[in-house]
């Protein structure tokens, strides 16, 4: 079982490796849409590389761009 914070550093180098970021960019309460500016596109990249590093398995559109990095991080918690 990972902690929360071994699950949100995860999750934030998948963002840093996917969208090609900073961390310091990521807002943990920002809209990803808005804070990011990402789309629909990146968003299913996002949950690929979850899938597979993670070994966490997502519905489809389970994640969505309108989502904050704290709502992601409340789904997975759900999956582990």
């Amino acid at each position: 079982m990972q902690t929360q914070t071994d699950l949100e550093n995860k999750v934030k180098a998948i963002f840093k490796k996917v969208l090609d970021i900073q961390e310091s960019e990521i807002v943990p309460g920002a809209k990803l849409d808005e804070s990011l500016g990402i789309d629909s596109t990146e968003m299913v990249e996002i949950a690929v590389v979850i899938k597979k590093e993670l070994g966490v398995t997502l519905k489809d559109n389970e994640l969505k761009k309108t989502h904050s990095f704290n709502e992601i991080i409340d789904i997975l918690k759900t999956k582990g």
